[in-house]
């Protein structure tokens, strides 16, 4: 098994180099496909990478409004849908919630780890998880197209406590 550094969640890093990291790749990845990052778009990645933590669409609604965006839900949701289908978030099905993707531009199979105590979340790659489950789905002559894989816990801080 290859190490994986700790996902960015659980390990003390620059967050706002990390923010900034992500909101510049998906700023080159819409420009480079076409695509408007508009404002209200960008204000709801940059709400989702605020914190490591999974956000439902009306705690950004709540957000956006302050931001003054607008109040109806169409307007979050839009947002949401648009950096989903794009690779830019990601829907964490568990807590009917969205997460800032990490890693946008790269092709990856992300995990969540999620912690019941805190609500944070980290996204951590699969790609062992992921070959495993091919094959095992192979021999069934079964073909795997999507995958949803979240994992509930403690985080190092949570568990320490």
């Amino acid at each position: 098994m290859s190490h994986q550094p700790a996902p960015l969640a659980f390990a003390p890093h620059d967050h706002a180099l990390c923010c900034g990291d992500v909101l510049a790749r998906a700023d080159r990845l819409c420009r480079e496909a076409g695509l408007r990052l508009t404002p209200v778009r960008r204000r709801t990645l940059e709400i989702l990478l605020e914190a490591h933590k999974a956000l439902g669409a009306y705690e950004v609604l709540e957000r956006l409004t302050a931001d003054g965006f607008g109040h109806q839900p169409p307007v979050a949701y839009r947002a949401l849908e648009f950096l989903v289908g794009h690779g830019l978030a990601h829907r964490v099905r568990r807590l009917n919630a969205f997460a800032a993707c990490m890693h946008p531009g790269e092709p990856h199979a992300p995990a969540f780890l999620i912690c019941r105590a805190c609500d944070a979340v980290a996204e951590t790659p699969v790609a062992e998880v992921r070959a495993a489950l091919d094959a095992a789905a192979g021999r069934l002559g079964f073909a795997v197209e999507r995958v949803n894989l979240e994992a509930v816990g403690l985080c190092p801080a949570c568990a320490t406590v």
